[in-house]
Protein backbone atom coordinates (compact mmCIF):
# COMPACT_ATOMS: atom_id res chain seq x y z
CA UNK A 1 0.00 0.00 0.00
CA UNK A 2 3.10 2.62 0.39
CA UNK A 3 3.77 2.37 -2.95
CA UNK A 4 0.20 3.31 -4.36
CA UNK A 5 0.12 6.00 -1.42
CA UNK A 6 3.26 7.50 -2.52
CA UNK A 7 2.12 7.26 -5.93
CA UNK A 8 -1.06 9.41 -5.34
CA UNK A 9 0.96 12.11 -3.29
CA UNK A 10 2.93 12.69 -6.14
CA UNK A 11 0.05 12.85 -9.29
CA UNK A 12 -1.62 15.30 -6.52
CA UNK A 13 1.49 17.56 -5.57
CA UNK A 14 2.49 17.61 -9.74
CA UNK A 15 -1.48 18.76 -10.56
CA UNK A 16 -0.96 21.25 -7.93
CA UNK A 17 2.03 22.83 -9.30
CA UNK A 18 0.85 22.69 -12.77
CA UNK A 19 -2.49 24.89 -12.17
CA UNK A 20 -0.72 27.54 -10.48
CA UNK A 21 1.78 27.92 -13.52
CA UNK A 22 -0.40 31.73 -14.89
CA UNK A 23 -1.30 31.25 -18.27
CA UNK A 24 0.13 34.17 -19.48
CA UNK A 25 3.37 32.04 -19.57
CA UNK A 26 1.57 30.54 -22.61
CA UNK A 27 -0.05 33.50 -24.54
CA UNK A 28 1.05 36.96 -24.39
CA UNK A 29 -0.82 39.53 -22.40
CA UNK A 30 -3.58 40.72 -24.52
CA UNK A 31 -4.05 44.00 -23.23
CA UNK A 32 -0.41 44.58 -24.25
CA UNK A 33 -1.06 43.22 -27.97
CA UNK A 34 -4.51 45.45 -28.31
CA UNK A 35 -2.99 48.54 -26.71
CA UNK A 36 -0.19 48.50 -29.60
CA UNK A 37 -2.56 47.65 -32.39
CA UNK A 38 -4.40 50.79 -31.53
CA UNK A 39 -1.11 53.23 -31.59
CA UNK A 40 -0.41 51.75 -35.14
CA UNK A 41 -4.41 52.64 -35.70
CA UNK A 42 -4.43 56.39 -34.24
CA UNK A 43 -1.07 57.30 -36.12
CA UNK A 44 -2.46 59.96 -38.60
CA UNK A 45 -1.59 59.88 -42.41
CA UNK A 46 1.03 62.91 -41.83
CA UNK A 47 2.58 61.20 -38.72
CA UNK A 48 2.72 57.91 -41.19
CA UNK A 49 4.38 60.20 -44.11
CA UNK A 50 6.92 61.56 -41.75
CA UNK A 51 8.13 58.13 -40.29
CA UNK A 52 8.71 56.79 -43.77
CA UNK A 53 10.60 60.20 -45.12
CA UNK A 54 13.04 59.86 -41.56
CA UNK A 55 14.18 56.21 -43.31
CA UNK A 56 13.68 56.60 -47.10
CA UNK A 57 16.36 54.95 -48.96
CA UNK A 58 17.27 52.83 -46.38
CA UNK A 59 16.98 48.94 -45.70
CA UNK A 60 14.07 48.62 -43.49
CA UNK A 61 12.40 51.71 -44.90
CA UNK A 62 9.67 48.71 -47.00
CA UNK A 63 8.85 46.78 -44.23
CA UNK A 64 7.90 50.18 -42.28
CA UNK A 65 5.33 50.82 -45.13
CA UNK A 66 3.77 47.48 -45.13
CA UNK A 67 3.30 47.82 -41.30
CA UNK A 68 1.72 51.55 -41.55
CA UNK A 69 -0.24 50.82 -44.53
CA UNK A 70 -1.07 47.37 -44.13
CA UNK A 71 -3.43 45.81 -46.91
CA UNK A 72 -3.97 50.06 -47.90
CA UNK A 73 -1.55 49.94 -50.85
CA UNK A 74 -2.87 49.97 -54.52
CA UNK A 75 -0.41 49.90 -57.06
CA UNK A 76 -0.97 52.57 -59.88
CA UNK A 77 2.32 53.10 -61.77
CA UNK A 78 5.83 52.07 -62.70
CA UNK A 79 8.94 53.59 -63.84
CA UNK A 80 12.05 53.44 -64.47
CA UNK A 81 14.13 54.64 -61.37
CA UNK A 82 15.96 53.49 -58.31
CA UNK A 83 18.52 50.70 -59.09
CA UNK A 84 15.90 49.65 -62.17
CA UNK A 85 12.27 49.77 -61.71
CA UNK A 86 10.45 51.61 -58.97
CA UNK A 87 6.40 50.99 -58.19
CA UNK A 88 4.41 53.72 -57.19
CA UNK A 89 1.78 52.60 -54.68
CA UNK A 90 -1.23 54.57 -53.58
CA UNK A 91 -3.18 54.78 -49.92
CA UNK A 92 -6.73 55.76 -50.85
CA UNK A 93 -7.21 55.92 -46.91
CA UNK A 94 -4.68 58.51 -46.54
CA UNK A 95 -4.45 60.38 -49.74
CA UNK A 96 -0.51 59.56 -50.34
CA UNK A 97 1.40 57.76 -52.77
CA UNK A 98 4.82 55.47 -52.07
CA UNK A 99 7.34 54.79 -54.78
CA UNK A 100 9.49 51.58 -53.78
CA UNK A 101 12.41 50.46 -55.52
CA UNK A 102 11.54 46.85 -56.11
CA UNK A 103 15.32 45.89 -56.51
CA UNK A 104 16.61 46.86 -53.10
CA UNK A 105 13.06 46.85 -51.12
CA UNK A 106 13.37 50.49 -49.97
CA UNK A 107 11.06 53.16 -50.06
CA UNK A 108 12.50 56.22 -52.99
CA UNK A 109 9.54 58.84 -53.01
CA UNK A 110 6.45 59.59 -50.98
CA UNK A 111 4.19 62.58 -51.42
CA UNK A 112 0.67 63.52 -50.91
CA UNK A 113 -2.23 62.55 -53.15
CA UNK A 114 -2.20 59.83 -56.61
CA UNK A 115 0.46 59.95 -58.52
CA UNK A 116 1.36 57.68 -60.96
CA UNK A 117 4.87 58.67 -62.55
CA UNK A 118 7.00 60.89 -59.64
CA UNK A 119 9.77 63.20 -61.64
CA UNK A 120 12.56 61.08 -62.55
CA UNK A 121 14.71 62.77 -60.31
CA UNK A 122 12.83 62.05 -56.89
CA UNK A 123 12.88 58.56 -57.42
CA UNK A 124 16.76 58.09 -58.86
Amino acid sequence: MKLSTLLATTAIASAVTISTIPLQAFSPNLGQVAAQEIKVAAVTAQQKIDQIIAVKGKPGSAALMRKLYEKDLTPIGIQPGGAGMVVNLYSKKDDTTLSLCTTFDVVVAVKKGAIAQFDPGEVK
